[in-house]
């Protein structure tokens, strides 16, 4: 751990954050400006590309089950909860906007657990296609550079089958117009084409016996904001090198000067809702 004092510290104790932490979310206390992602529109909400139009906002949960009663989160009562529509493909979001001081590198961790709604009494082990981690980065207005967009998902299943996987994507969809007045454009970039594997990345990730039982698992994921590159990425204890882990690139666009969002994702893989919780995150730059 880079400060000594954090190995006391009863919340950040658990995380290995870099020296300047930018910000520390535990989500017994509220969103902390996690909230949904909306496409571009323009006149009207009608010229939100579809895509957008059914992502799920974040909300908080104390886990509560038909079985088990109220769990709470990992160390607390709520967690941030990403939830689908009961409909294969469906997507749920929670997105958190700011904007950088420094080109250093930074760092995300988590605590998170993935399950599917538990409507049947089975274990429903495939019924989560993914769930993942983007960036939405843009250089700064003295120093413009491109706008650059790191996905990581873990493939959980796919068509039913267990996958068990970790998969980035170099490519979004092309960027489309939005109104008449030329100033707003928008793309949709987590389809589900175009996710390359990550050599070596296959891992199975904790899942419990039964769909109600919750199992908490850490996250870090790294990146150089002045290489535009991943650094590297750990689930648990296993830890993959940015060997094979590629970036969504294209132009810079207006407006958007020194932006860092980051987002959670979850994907359903049939007709059942799929839920993300996040127990409590870090990011955390190099230096600022």
């Amino acid at each position: 751990m880079t400060n000594p004092q954090l190995y006391t510290h009863p919340e950040l104790s658990r995380f290995n954050p870099l020296p300047r932490i930018l910000y520390y979310d535990d989500f017994d206390d509220g969103m902390h400006g996690w909230t949904q992602l909306i496409g571009n529109y323009e006149g009207s909400l009608d010229s939100i590309l579809p895509e957008y139009t059914d992502i799920r906002p974040p909300q908080l949960s104390n886990l509560t089950m038909w079985d088990t009663g109220t769990a709470g989160s990992m160390t607390g009562s709520y967690a941030l909860k990403m939830a689908t529509r009961p409909k294969a493909g469906g997507l749920g979001l929670g997105i958190k906007r700011q904007t950088f001081r420094k080109l250093t590198n930074i760092q995300l961790e988590c605590y998170l657990c993935f399950k599917p709604e538990a409507s049947e009494l089975k274990l429903s082990a495939t019924d989560v296609r993914a769930f993942g981690v983007l960036f939405d980065i843009e250089g700064g207005y003295h120093n413009p550079r491109a706008r650059w967009m790191p996905h990581l998902r873990y493939l959980n299943a796919l068509d039913g089958q267990r996958m068990g996987k970790w998969q980035t994507k170099p490519e979004t969809r092309a960027i489309q117009k939005i109104g008449g007045s030329g100033e707003t454009v928008s793309h949709f970039h987590l389809g589900p084409e175009g996710w390359v594997d990550i050599p070596g990345a296959d891992q199975i990730v904790c899942y419990n016996e039964i769909a109600t039982k919750m199992n908490w698992s850490y996250l870090r994921i790294s990146l150089d904001l002045e290489a535009q590159q991943f650094t590297g990425f750990q689930c648990d204890e296993q830890v993959y090198g940015p060997d094979g882990m590629q970036v969504i690139r294209m132009d810079a666009m207006p407006n958007l000067f020194n932006m860092l969002n980051v987002a959670f994702w979850v994907e359903t893989d049939n007709d059942k809702r799929a839920f993300l919780y996040v127990d409590s995150c870090v990011l955390s730059a190099a230096e600022v």
